[in-house]
């Protein structure tokens, strides 16, 4: 009796329904790099990664940073959603993921001008055309850093045609996204990647439409989310990863990310994922202080712009994470570094709050379900 009372008043546990999609828990898994696709194309690693995580128990898993072209991928060993060998290859694991329980999420991606790089165990520095990099893109042509340890290669400032290309690639990439079996579609525009680095005033220097003005730093992202919207479904959920700080004196704050929450919502967007940083080498200095901050973020965004939210930020404990979603905060807590500890862990959280596991048992047939 006292398991099923808590799972009466579980948050954390409870099922949450965007349009037509029904998630079994608030729990999910956070889009991380794996730099093991080979030109993009996913490999059984993915399969493994992704697919063990649905058995443990999570009510959404995103796929990683999944890049629109090949010169959006940070590494070359990111994913990609630019083909249809890319397609083909995803569309086993989406069925997995679902199959034992789990809604399949994408996050489509361009990563500007901290592309070209080399993956992090072999140095993450930039790489050189010959040492198999690319020319990389940006609203300027400032690189990301001049003086740190690592020498970052300066980008091209992208015309007008470069961006009404790009912004064609995202609108592609969401509908190869259909295809490969996804039901929940993000766009990535964080981390100081090409969307982020739009809006933010630390990289965007332009002085035409796209620059300038706040409105102006708004309009690639804006255009780019009302260009999906078009053609991703309209009954399955549409997400958008913010930098909901930039943690630097220079950059943006939470109520401008407010604010684009708030004409996000007018454009179609269902939920925000709010992670916080990355414009520039100065905002790591604050990335210790992100368990507390960012889920303070998402709790602003969702007060503020009136739309749901997801957190994310060292989110470990089940308790913390029960305390997110019942206090209002956020609507699913996205889990990271913990879930690759384990990746059971939404069924050891079950357990430790006292949460009856049946709804979240492995189905060990359910491979072989129609």
């Amino acid at each position: 009796m006292n398991s099923i009372k808590e799972l009466i008043v579980s948050k954390l546990f409870s099922p949450l329904k965007i349009k037509d999609v029904t998630f079994r828990n608030r729990i999910g898994v956070s889009s991380m790099c794996q730099y093991s696709s080979i030109e993009g194309v996913a490999t059984d690693w993915h399969l493994v990664h992704l697919g063990s995580r649905a058995v443990g128990g999570a009510g959404l898993i995103m796929a990683e940073a999944t890049a629109v072209t090949a010169q959006g991928r940070i590494t070359p060993g990111c994913a990609g959603i630019w083909n249809d060998d890319q397609v083909e290859a995803l569309i086993p694991i989406t069925a997995f993921m679902e199959r034992h329980g789990a809604v399949p999420g994408v996050q489509i991606a361009h990563a500007g001008r901290k592309g070209s790089a080399a993956r992090p165990w072999d140095g993450g520095q930039h790489l050189e055309d010959s040492e198999g990099g690319y020319e990389t893109l940006a609203p300027g042509d400032e690189p990301f850093d001049r003086d740190g340890l690592r020498l970052w290669k300066t980008p091209k400032m992208m015309t007008l045609s470069d961006i009404e290309q790009t912004q064609d690639a995202f609108v592609a990439a969401a509908r190869r996204s259909v295809a490969a079996g996804y039901k929940l579609l993000e766009i990535h525009a964080a981390h100081g990647y090409l969307l982020h680095s739009f809006f933010t005033p630390i990289a965007n220097n332009r002085t035409d439409q796209y620059g300038g003005c706040f409105e102006n730093r708004a309009r690639m992202l804006l255009e780019t989310t009302c260009k999906v919207r078009e053609v991703w479904p309209e009954n399955l959920p549409l997400a958008v990863r913010l930098s909901a700080a930039d943690w630097d004196e220079q950059g943006l704050s939470i109520h401008d990310n407010v604010q684009m929450a708030r004409w996000l919502k007018e454009l179609g967007v269902d939920i925000v994922d709010c992670s916080a940083g990355g414009a520039s080498p100065a905002s790591r200095s604050s990335i210790g202080n992100r368990n507390a901050d960012q889920i303070g973020l998402a709790a602003s965004i969702r007060e503020g712009a009136d739309i749901m939210t997801m957190a994310v930020g060292t989110i470990s404990d089940p308790g913390q994470a029960e305390n997110i979603i019942a206090s209002g905060q956020a609507d699913i807590a996205l889990i990271g570094r913990e879930m690759l500890r384990d990746p059971y862990w939404p069924f050891h959280a079950a357990q430790s709050l006292g949460v009856d596991t049946r709804a979240i048992m492995p189905v060990q047939n359910a491979f072989f379900v129609g």
